[in-house]
């Protein structure tokens, strides 16, 4: 055996089908797509959602809420994370740079300090937010809270 002798397996190779050639072929006429309407006529693109002509989806929902266009969002730091910070890096001052340094802020965006965990040390802290638990849980450690 070589390469000459080589055939396609038996029934595995069929031609294509050309639709539109005429009334003879089978598929002439309409084309396969059938009589009138839009999916018959070139150019159609059956837009996302549609669903028939019926109410889409999307519009017999109703709407609700609202978002504001200029929401500050900040990065969420924990009294965790603050605490563990000043274990490991042996610092009393928390501020942006630290929280950058230490790799939980990217420095891009704004940081709010969240009360999730417990503080034990006297920690001086720095930040754009405090949410009022943890301006409190700072402050019954002995530390201070300055916004920036």
């Amino acid at each position: 055996m070589d390469l000459s002798n080589l055939k396609p397996a038996v029934g595995s190779v069929q031609k294509k089908t050309r639709i539109g050639r005429g009334a003879g072929s089978g598929k002439g006429g309409t084309s396969t797509r059938g009589h009138k309407g839009a999916k018959s006529r070139s150019g159609y693109s059956r837009k996302i959602g549609f669903e028939g002509g019926q109410m889409p989806l999307q519009r017999r929902l109703p709407k609700f809420g609202f978002k504001p266009l200029n929401r500050t969002e900040y990065k969420a730091v924990n009294l965790v994370d603050l605490e563990r910070l000043a274990e490991t890096a042996g610092i009393e001052k928390i501020g942006v740079a630290e929280l950058v340094a230490a790799g939980l802020i990217n420095g891009k965006q704004p940081v709010k300090i969240l009360a999730t965990g417990k503080l034990t040390r006297k920690l001086a802290v720095e930040a754009n937010a405090f949410s009022a638990a943890a301006e409190k849980a700072i402050v019954e450690a002995g530390g201070s809270v300055t916004k920036i």
